[in-house]
């Protein structure tokens, strides 16, 4: 009863406007909500952990695994044992740390293109939803041809003539036609956050165009900004393999998930930890990727549950 009637005091007094300010709970701030509702994300968090552990296991496994990706003295197909987790290649290279590699170079390729795209995208659709008319005009034209633009067929053609199939050059092919769904979103955000009161002050104290654009309605859009690049990045994942699966993309000496399931792909049949091993490693990428991104766009939702201070 006496908690009961603290309360009732407690709440009587906000309403009078006499409750001490030391009394009232601390506002969370928008960020801090965004968290705490990302980490009550089951799925998200697990995601989360097992991407952490094949990021880390891909990085420091290699340091102490007895086996280097380059070395090929091994028996050809040797079996799965102690020795070789996975068996070695047709060429005599252990499985084990052609995975590690191949997996380094997917994550490197995904990331470079995730935030290329998203830096793309982000300025071309923030310029064209605040400046409309013409300049909206031009960028949604472009948009438009590079989204009719076979993409995978482009991007083959382009990694081909251009690089010879180095990393960097599939990173920057891959980028060059992943941008374009980031800024149709930022421009759609940007066109209706213009209209704001916060963009008449900024415009009535003598704020420029770019100091509007990058200081005023970028930061306003962090949220969708966040959860596409993150998509980005499993898209590219899966971008990057279907190029190297068919020959197009990352060629020797640098290596992918998609050129190590290539090269063993003839023997899903006889030997299937050739193949499935670094199959699963790209599929459980994408999945993670993919479960976090969803975690973060339900956080950054302001319709979602909310939580409770």
């Amino acid at each position: 009863m006496a908690d009961l009637n603290s309360l009732l005091a407690t709440e009587t007094a906000a309403a009078e406007g006499t409750l001490p300010p030391d009394a009232l709970p601390e506002p969370r701030s928008q960020g801090k909500l965004v968290l705490r509702k990302f980490l009550h994300h089951k799925l998200a968090m697990a995601s989360s952990a097992v991407l952490i552990l094949i990021v880390l296991i891909s990085i420091l496994l290699p340091i102490f695994w007895k086996h280097s990706y380059q070395d090929s003295s091994f028996p050809s197909f040797a079996k799965p044992s102690a020795e070789f987790p996975l068996g070695t290649t047709q060429v005599g290279k252990d499985m084990v740390s052609q995975v590690l590699r191949g997996t380094q170079y997917s994550l490197l390729i995904a990331l470079t293109v995730s935030i290329l795209a998203t830096v793309i995208g982000v300025v071309f659709g923030a310029v064209a939803g605040y400046l409309r008319g013409f300049s909206d005009s031009a960028i949604s034209r472009v948009t438009d041809l590079f989204l009719i633009i076979p993409q995978i067929a482009a991007a083959a053609i382009l990694a081909k003539v251009f690089g010879g199939g180095s990393w960097y050059i599939v990173a920057l092919v891959l980028a060059a036609f992943g941008w374009m769904q980031i800024a149709r979103i930022t421009r759609a955000e940007a066109m209706s956050l213009s209209q704001r009161e916060f963009v008449d002050a900024a415009r009535a104290s003598g704020a420029g165009t770019f100091r509007i654009i990058f200081k005023h309605l970028v930061p306003n859009m962090v949220g969708s900004i966040t959860v596409n690049a993150t998509l980005a990045v499993a898209q590219a994942v899966l971008a990057e393999a279907a190029l190297s699966f068919i020959g197009l993309g990352v060629q020797l000496p640098d290596t992918s998930l998609g050129r190590v399931i290539l090269e063993n792909y003839a023997q899903l049949q006889t030997r299937p930890a050739l193949f499935f091993g670094p199959f699963i490693v790209l599929v459980l990428i994408s999945l993670t990727i993919n479960f976090i991104g969803d975690g973060l766009r339900d956080a950054f939702d302001p319709r979602q549950r909310r939580m409770k201070a």
